[in-house]
């Protein structure tokens, strides 16, 4: 609750014989204890009227009538916790979405770029031949050949 560790506890210990005395710290500790129960007792008397008030006015039976009309099986919903566990990825059984289905002009401009990508990746590799370099020597991937190629071809 207030996270104080042994090594505070002794450090006020340790104050409060200095300053209340040796001869005078049982009674103050005797008295602080009494305060504490005393303060207990009256949380606890605060907690059972909170609690009597809240039954004379009806909060549990309102609390029951609120958990019965989200039941699911009391209304029928048990399909709905079925559903939950559904993966629209792993149905065969649904028709496929157009807005995420690639198209037929979609597919054939990926086989275009795919065929453009391997012809210079031929290219390269017969110009590095060509100059006596081997071809493993190239280090970056063929996307960014190509993306220079292009870059070059538009200046």
């Amino acid at each position: 609750m207030f996270d104080i560790g042994w090594t505070e506890l002794m450090v006020v210990g340790i104050v409060a014989l200095i300053v209340v005395g040796p001869k005078d710290l049982p009674k103050m500790f005797r008295t602080l204890g009494q305060f504490t129960a005393k303060a207990r007792a009256m949380a606890r008397e605060f907690q059972r009227a909170m609690d009597d008030a809240a039954d004379a006015s009806g909060v549990k039976d309102v609390a029951r009538d609120l958990r019965n009309a989200t039941d699911t099986k009391g209304m029928g919903l048990d399909e709905l916790n079925k559903m939950r566990k559904w993966d629209p990825l792993k149905d065969k059984t649904r028709a496929p979405d157009p807005k995420t289905t690639p198209s037929d002009e979609d597919k054939a401009a990926t086989a275009r770029i795919s065929a453009e990508m391997e012809k210079l990746r031929k290219e390269r590799a017969a110009q590095n031949d060509g100059t006596g370099t081997a071809a493993s020597a190239d280090t970056s991937p063929p996307e960014q050949d190509a993306a220079v190629e292009t870059d070059k071809s538009k200046a």
